[in-house]
């Protein structure tokens, strides 16, 4: 699960070429300031109304909307067809891949969308990759840094194994859902069509289409008129 094809198909992004020489996915991380400072052509070929700030190291692409109150710092790179509605903040090196959505109060840092992708409510992303048709229910927040000093780790082998990151969110493969108001800790990874339940709060790796939940139980009791 820790190699970019593990987790995604890299035919849906035009920005395959960041996973080069990668031999752990989060390693893209990494490459996403470099690569947009090689690719990036800035140039405007949305549409949208009200008044949105955008950055001068943007790039959008045709049928693109955005939305009155957005805010694109840049360097960005958005995609053909996307949705970025009221209020997204688009900080520093972000990649949208082509029909993304980008929600109301959603922001976005150092991470790769890939085509499909819908952050719509408000997220947080940050140095994460989110894959193909990958979604995130309202009030997800994937945490991309540890109280304590150290960088992330993940287990690998049973191991803790250093990912040479300080910050780093999640992996979430093609497919994969999240639920309303779960929280990721950093150095989540999560297998193609994994699932993980609203309000849970995860930690590490999901494989491919498990399903993440809580077990506690809800109390059904009888509705009694209360005393005047």
């Amino acid at each position: 699960m820790f190699k970019p094809a593990d987790l995604f198909d890299l035919n849906q992004t035009e920005h395959a070429a960041i996973f080069d020489g990668c031999k752990f996915t989060w390693d893209a991380l990494k490459k996403i300031e470099g690569y947009l400072a090689a690719n990036l052509k800035p140039a405007r070929h949305n549409s949208g109304a009200g008044r949105a700030f955008i950055g001068e190291k943007v790039f959008i692409g045709e049928g693109t909307v955005i939305e009155d109150g957005a805010m694109i710092k840049g360097p960005a790179i958005i995609g053909k067809n996307c949705q970025i509605r009221h209020n997204a903040y688009l900080r520093e090196n972000v990649i949208i891949g082509d029909d993304c959505v980008v929600g109301n109060s959603t922001e976005i840092k150092n991470s790769l969308l890939f085509n499909h992708a819908v952050a719509p409510h408000f997220n947080y992303v940050g140095d994460s990759i989110l894959g193909h048709k990958a979604h995130l229910g309202a009030g997800v927040k994937i945490s991309n840094f540890k109280m304590f000093p150290g960088n992330i780790e993940v287990e690998m082998d049973g191991q803790p194994f250093d990912t040479g990151l300080r910050k780093f969110g999640a992996l979430l493969g093609d497919g994969a859902e999240v639920g309303c108001n779960a929280v990721l800790n950093p150095g989540s990874i999560l297998g193609r069509g994994a699932v993980v339940y609203p309000n849970v709060f995860w930690r590490g790796i999901l494989p491919a289409n498990m399903i993440a939940k809580n077990k506690a139980g809800i109390d059904v009791v009888v509705k009694r008129p209360r005393e005047s």
